[in-house]
């Protein structure tokens, strides 16, 4: 690198002399490489002679994680004894993680530390140190949404880092990665960063990453991006490759966007995101050309969801976002991404065109629900039903080992998803064994339990008390009132299995 740089100092030189000749025109504006600017900003000896002496600071704060997780893979029939078994297998895992105190707390990504079908945490995790002392660790947080963790393990005096503060991340900076990757313990690879603020579509309060070409793997996940003094400028997450491997194009969570969520984490508490209730499309060109606006300026609102902000705030199915507390809502900058790294509480004003005339309406800003909550809102009544493999609880596995069926607590979203009142309170069903007396007498997926003998249910645990007290009764039924789309509700005997 410095015989690179060599040979461009002396074309510089040679390129100045030229200038002095032709003399250009007082007040002309000079090109960006001209020497005496080049000068001032080339590091003088280019790359750094070495980074041994940097790693060998940073390397004993960096860990191997290794998990365990007995998966359910499906059911068998114990032919002797009449009872269902499941057929369990144990799955191993792991990636990269850093230490960020004395008293052992590590960060990591919050997959490194999930499994099974749903992104349970797994129920082993092993921290092992560069000295291979290995060490039992506690899942103190994870955080689905930024895909963070914070572990724990029972130790003191050990080697930390500290994150770096504010946004110091640029582009063209030197940054080293060190991590676990493809199973072959601690490694050490060095690139720079090649962009910063990266939008990679996925939506979200989190799709800002700084991209490097700092060759990451498979296991480099959780691990620490190094800046040359030592500070963690971002997380290592994931790399895009239509290999399966590095091919330079890699992104790490910044510093400034994790300490938030590990702060909280830390502190016991779920990260607090901003939240409108709304539900939003970019506005494509097809969209742009209805409406007489400009192609890929603003979000269209498709759904509000009544009682949160956005309804509070006036907003209305149809109208276009174009700015968000005075900041344009681009494909860069998305409406999403402006709300939910809005403190709750805030008021904002915000910029719409409602019927081609534009206005502004202020809104207070709401606490974005759990991740898992807006995923189960975001419930499809037509989508193929599967029993789930594994109960998530033995809630769960009682209703499913005795009605045959798995529910969910029903929202009114999912309400308006299958077609009833969204003020209606129960439990949806989300899938139905065909094989089980439900099954056979035509309950699906979508169907909405209101009561079980004669007692309101709302929650998973409820039912299942009311099928255990059943079965305490002597009873071989359960009595279920269902809603379904159209119609009033009924009352259908279930038997227990």
């Amino acid at each position: 690198m410095r015989y690179v740089y060599g040979i461009t100092s002396a074309l510089l030189a040679g390129g100045t002399a030229l200038a002095l000749v032709t003399q250009s025109p007082v007040g002309a504006q000079v090109a960006q490489n001209e020497q005496s600017e080049m000068a001032r900003v080339v590091p003088r000896a280019g790359a750094p002679d070495s980074f041994a002496d940097l790693v060998e600071q940073l390397q004993p704060a960096v860990v191997n994680i290794s998990t365990k997780q007995e998966v359910t893979l499906g059911v068998r029939l114990n032919p002797f004894a009449g009872t269902r078994e499941p057929i369990t297998q144990e799955q191993q895992g792991g990636g990269s993680g850093f230490l960020i105190s004395s008293d052992g707390y590590i960060v990591t990504n919050n997959h490194v530390i999930s499994g099974g079908p749903r992104g349970e945490a797994v129920n082993e995790v092993t921290v092992t140190l560069t000295n291979q002392r290995e060490y039992k660790a506690k899942i103190v947080g994870r955080d689905v949404a930024s895909d963070l963790a914070l572990l724990k393990i029972d130790a003191t005096g050990l080697p930390f880092v500290k994150f770096a503060q504010g946004s110091p991340a640029r582009v063209g900076d030197w940054v080293v990665a060190i991590g676990n990757p493809l199973g072959l313990g601690s490694t050490v690879t060095a690139g720079i960063i090649s962009a910063v603020q990266r939008n990679i579509g996925q939506g979200g309060a989190y799709d800002r990453y700084i991209q490097t070409d700092t060759a990451i793997n498979r296991g480099n996940s959780g691990g620490p991006l190094f800046d040359l003094q030592g500070n963690v400028v971002g997380i290592n997450n994931m790399l895009i490759s239509p290999v399966g491997a590095n091919i330079g194009v890699n992104f790490a969570i910044p510093a400034e966007a994790a300490i938030p969520v590990i702060e909280a984490l830390r502190a016991g508490e779920r990260p607090q995101r901003g939240y409108l209730g709304i539900g939003i499309v970019p506005v494509t060109e097809d969209i742009a050309a209805a409406l007489g606006l400009p192609k890929d300026r603003g979000e269209f609102v498709q759904r509000v969801e009544p009682g949160e902000a956005g309804e509070k705030a006036g907003l209305k199915r149809g109208d276009v976002v174009l700015k968000v507390n005075g900041r344009d809502v681009t494909p860069q900058q998305t409406l999403s991404y402006i709300v939910a790294n809005t403190k709750p509480g805030t008021r904002i004003p915000l910029e719409i065109v409602r019927d081609g005339r534009t206005m502004t309406l202020n809104a207070v800003v709401g606490t974005r629900p759990p991740e898992e909550q807006l995923a189960g809102d975001n419930f499809d009544p037509e989508e193929e039903q599967t029993m789930p493999e594994d109960p998530s609880g033995a809630a769960d596995e009682t209703i499913q080992n005795s009605l045959g069926m798995a529910v969910q607590p029903l929202t009114p979203a999912i309400a308006r998803a299958v077609g009833i009142d969204p003020d209606s309170k129960g439990l949806v069903i989300a899938a139905v064994a065909g094989s089980s007396d439900a099954g056979r007498k035509g309950l699906r997926r979508g169907d909405a339990i209101l009561s079980a003998n004669r007692t309101p249910v709302t929650s998973a645990e409820a039912l299942a008390k009311v099928i255990t007290d059943a079965k305490k009764a002597g009873r071989d039924a359960v009595l279920l009132e269902i809603l379904r789309r159209g119609g009033p509700s009924a009352f259908i005997a279930i038997r227990l299995k």
